[in-house]
C-alpha cells in the first residue's frame, strides 16, 4: 500500500519557558528517516523525545529549524495548513484519548466523520478493528475494554485515514510490559502492512528494539544508535 513518508529534520530547536527560565526541549536535532522505516526515540522523561515527535506531527511549532515530510516543509505551514497536515498523520498517545461516550467503532471513525472520504468508512473501521483483534467488540464502550484493548482501538483509529506517517508517543506507557510488547508487535506489523513510516517515542528498550532503528535522546539532543534489530540506513546528522 506504499512505502510510507520520508522525514527530514534539520537543526531543530524548541524551548519552553518556566519559572526558572528557558528549557531547551529540542536542541539542534537533525535526522533523516527514509520512507518505510521504523524508528524509536529512546530517552527518560523530559529528554525531549516527545517534543521532537510533536514537532514532526505539527502538534508543536518549532522555534527554529525545519521538518520536511515527503518534501513538504511542515515548519513553514500556517495554522490551517498545519491542521490539514495533521489529518494526514496517524497519532497514538499514551493515554488512549478515546471518547468515553462512543463505541469502539465510532471512536475509530471519529477522525474521518467531519469530512468527505473516498472509501467506505464503516467497512474500513470494521476491518481495522478486526486487524487489531477486536472483531465482535465494535459496540463496546471504552469503559468496557481493558487498557490494552483501548490502545488497540487507538491504533485502529490512527490508521483509519491510511496515513503514510504514524507517530506513537509512549504508546505502551499505560500498559504492563507483556501487553505493551504485544501491542508494539501489532503496531509494527500494521505499519508495514499499511505502508507507514513509524516513529515511536519511548523509555522502554523492549519496545524500542522492535523498531529497525533506535536513537537515544538526552537533554534535547540525539545520541548514539542504542541498538537495532534491522536496517542502519537511517542517517543521524
Amino acid at each position: 500500500m506504499g512505502d510510507g513518508a520520508s522525514v527530514l529534520v534539520e537543526d531543530l530547536h524548541k524551548s519552553f519557558g518556566t519559572g526558572d527560565g528557558l528549557i531547551k526541549a529540542v536542541d539542534g536535532i537533525s535526522l533523516d528517516i527514509p520512507a518505510g522505516h521504523s524508528v524509536a526515540l529512546v530517552g527518560a522523561s523530559g529528554s525531549g523525545k516527545s517534543t521532537l515527535l510533536h514537532l514532526i506531527g505539527a502538534i508543536e511549532r518549532a522555534d527554529a529549524g525545519r521538518v520536511v515530510v515527503d518534501g513538504q516543509d511542515v515548519t513553514a505551514l500556517g495554522r490551517r495548513a498545519a491542521a490539514s497536515y495533521r489529518r494526514t498523520v496517524g497519532f497514538v498517545f499514551q493515554r488512549f484519548h478515546l471518547l468515553p461516550g462512543l463505541s469502539a467503532l465510532d471512536n475509530v471513525l471519529a477522525p474521518v466523520l467531519p469530512r468527505k472520504a473516498g472509501f467506505d468508512r464503516d467497512a474500513r473501521a470494521r476491518e481495522l478493528l478486526a486487524a487489531v483483534g477486536l472483531q465482535g467488540r465494535e459496540s463496546a464502550l471504552p469503559s468496557q475494554l481493558s487498557g490494552g484493548q483501548q490502545q488497540r482501538v487507538a491504533v485502529a483509529r490512527a490508521l483509519i485515514a491510511r496515513p503514510r506517517l504514524l507517530l506513537a508517543d509512549e504508546p505502551t506507557g499505560s500498559l504492563d510490559s507483556a501487553t505493551g510488547e504485544q501491542l508494539m508487535d501489532l503496531v509494527g506489523e500494521l505499519a508495514a502492512e499499511y505502508g507507514c513510516t513509524l516513529v515511536v517515542a519511548t523509555h522502554d528498550m523492549g519496545v524500542a528494539e522492535r523498531c529497525t532503528d533506535v536513537l537515544r535522546v538526552r537533554d534535547g539532543r540525539l545520541g548514539e544508535v542504542a541498538g537495532s534489530g534491522g536496517s542502519r540506513s537511517r542517517r543521524a546528522r
